[in-house]
């Protein structure tokens, strides 16, 4: 790792964006060449008007023999999938998968049989490590309803067994706040006695209600903005209001890892989509001065608008964005920016205000605040927040807030208790007391996995833990044997990411006690072990622990 404070020249030049894209993917529309994956270390030192903390964070690079075996493993699979195929066509291996019928073969084909060739052949051989259902709410723990296949993960049947007391380290439950006791639940459940579950209508018509109004003041006052609007769901909210705020003859820069919600949303604009390197400001910036300077294709008319969409935390990647450095890009250029906060709302920043608050800037320098209450307030929906005309313009303009139905109540009555708690207006200090907590947490559970020899993105604060396993046969194998000594965790492979880099994903919440994490580490170490996964070339010495300011 290149962790030199001295060699401040590179510091400085990671600072000011030179990176790579995705883990050292560098890509645009057309190509993407590997590049070399390092540690990165960002000093206050070299952006000391831009940063006001150190920024670390680390995509350390695949060994070059994982990446030659993974390689093998996939071509292996990829073999043994046509030989598979060639004994489904002549009848000789039954197939489960959907096909269009021979009466039907003239027909525009239903289902791309290329396209599915990885559905069949590999996700179907690990299968079992996804969609587990549970039976109860998912906090710290959870209970799971046992099942197995007996047709290799085509289908599946319950055994009648619950497996008890499962440690969760997959739900995107920051703060702890998804349980079904204490102030939120018992909130909810009388609202639910006194209003019902549906209001069955839109805002616009019979379904608002003064709830309704109290959560938007209650979040705009929270972010420190004038205005805020909540929606039911949280990926309409960019899906649907994208297209609200910009239209033909508008750019927009879009990051290269941006969640399916903003792509969706950008692509129904119908404005032009320019994709830059992941958290490379050095890659914005040649976009807008490309921008500026051309402007639109073939008329060379200048852009309408320029609108840059991120997000606060990237879930596959673990990684913050480098909001300082973009404020500035975005205020030198004249663009906007939207900022989607779905991860770090709640979970970044000494109140939980999110990534703003995380690097002490100003609210009103993001021109649209978005985020979902999905995450740290255990709870449904989204909103999005800025000046108040921009809101009242989303009102009467976008789809979501026209045509979807109002979020429910008991759902809304969640959010404002959570908000009320973090923000200290149930007179205690429980939600302060949460993100603390899940600060420390996030700290202790990203250095163990370190100290033991895992290759581990992201940034050192954020609570998505990517833990790298790369070789195919190991999504499969990671999640059962995990689950084998009860712990829970989320497996991910292509196409959420690179075809190469497939990773477990943790995610750290203010609810796990150190001995849940203590047995997960254990756990996790053993797992390691067993399926050499601790790939890292980069060892750090074991050492005491220590609090979050001295880290």
């Amino acid at each position: 790792m290149t962790e030199s404070a001295g060699n401040k020249n590179e510091d400085c030049h990671a600072a000011n964006g030179v990176k790579a894209g995705r883990n050292g993917m560098v890509k645009n529309h057309h190509h993407h060449h590997q590049c070399q994956k390092q540690e990165e270390v960002y000093h206050a030192a070299c952006n000391g008007e831009l940063y006001s903390r150190p920024f670390i964070e680390s995509f350390e690079e695949t060994p070059m023999l994982v990446a030659v075996l993974t390689y093998m493993g996939y071509g292996i699979l990829t073999i043994f999938g046509y030989l598979r195929d060639f004994m489904r066509e002549w009848k000789i291996e039954k197939c489960h998968i959907a096909r269009e019928r021979e009466e039907q073969k003239d027909f525009v084909p239903l289902y791309q049989d290329f396209e599915d060739f990885y559905t069949r052949n590999l996700y179907m051989r690990i299968r079992d490590s996804w969609n587990r259902p549970i039976c109860s709410a998912p906090g710290a723990t959870f209970d799971l309803i046992e099942r197995s296949s007996n047709d290799y993960n085509w289908t599946f049947e319950y055994t009648g067994r619950v497996v008890k007391d499962v440690i969760n380290l997959g739900s995107y439950n920051y703060l702890g706040f998804a349980e079904n006791t204490g102030a939120s639940a018992t909130a909810a459940g009388e609202v639910t006695v006194k209003f019902g579950v549906g209001m069955a209508s839109t805002r616009q018509e019979m379904g608002n209600l003064d709830r309704h109004e109290e959560l938007e003041k209650l979040v705009a006052s929270f972010l420190g903005v004038e205005s805020a609007m909540a929606f039911g769901m949280g990926f309409a909210t960019n899906s649907m209001n994208i297209p609200a705020l910009a239209g033909k003859g508008c750019l927009i820069l879009s990051d290269e890892l941006n969640h399916a919600s903003l792509v969706l949303g950008a692509r129904l604009s119908g404005s032009t989509i320019w994709v830059f390197k992941h958290n490379n400001m050095q890659s914005l910036e040649k976009l807008l001065r490309e921008a500026i300077v051309h402007g639109q294709p073939r008329t060379r008319l200048t852009w309408k608008k320029i609108l840059i969409l991120v997000e606060g935390i990237y879930s596959m990647e673990g990684s913050i964005i480098r909001l300082p450095e973009l404020i500035a890009l975005k205020k030198k250029y004249k663009a906007y920016l939207y900022l989607d906060e779905a991860h770090s709302i709640g979970a970044l920043g000494p109140c939980g205000r999110g990534v703003v608050e995380y690097f002490g800037l100003d609210s009103k320098d993001v021109d649209v605040m978005m985020g979902t209450f999905t995450k740290s307030f255990g709870a449904a929906g989204g909103y999005i927040a800025g000046r108040k005309d921009l809101i009242d313009y989303l009102r009467t303009h976008s789809h979501s807030a026209i045509y979807a139905t109002s979020m429910s109540l008991p759902v809304v009555e969640q959010i404002i208790t959570c908000m009320k708690c973090i923000m200290g207006k149930d007179g205690t200090t429980i939600g302060r007391s949460r993100i603390q907590r899940l600060a420390e947490n996030t700290v202790y559970f990203r250095r163990r996995l370190r100290e033991m020899g895992f290759i581990i993105y992201g940034n050192n604060d954020s609570p998505v833990v990517p833990m790298m396993l790369y070789m195919p046969a190991k999504i499969g194998a990671f999640g059962r044997e995990m689950l084998k000594r009860n712990i829970g965790v989320v497996v991910v492979g292509f196409p959420a990411t690179p075809i190469i880099e497939s990773r477990a994903r943790f995610c750290i919440s203010a609810a796990h006690t150190k001995e849940m994490l203590d047995r997960a580490l254990d756990v996790i170490s053993e797992v390691g072990d067993l399926l050499q996964l601790k790939y890292s070339r980069h060892k750090v010495l074991p050492s005491l622990d220590r609090t979050v300011d001295e880290e």
